[in-house]
């Protein structure tokens, strides 16, 4: 799954157009090496976002094409 979707839906970002943005910017990272939004997601991937001066890591569990907004947070744990 694309990062961009996968982070819209796990819902860590709200729109893929945010989400998207963020990629383009150099803001988000995976396993360590910037990413922008078209790279594959995979179970065990280690995403780092930069929001501002605040920095959230998360490791993907699972990827979900469609999941119900109570499910969401199975896909993903926050380090």
């Amino acid at each position: 799954m694309r990062l961009d979707k996968y982070l819209k839906v796990s819902r860590i970002i709200k729109r893929r157009t945010v989400a998207n943005e963020a990629c383009d910017s150099g803001r988000v990272t995976v396993n360590g090496k910037t990413a922008k939004a078209s790279v594959d997601v995979k179970p065990g991937d280690i995403i780092e976002i930069a929001f501002g001066s605040n920095t959230t890591r998360v490791e993907v569990l699972a990827v979900k094409e469609v999941v119900r907004k109570d499910d969401a947070q199975s896909m993903f744990r926050v380090l």
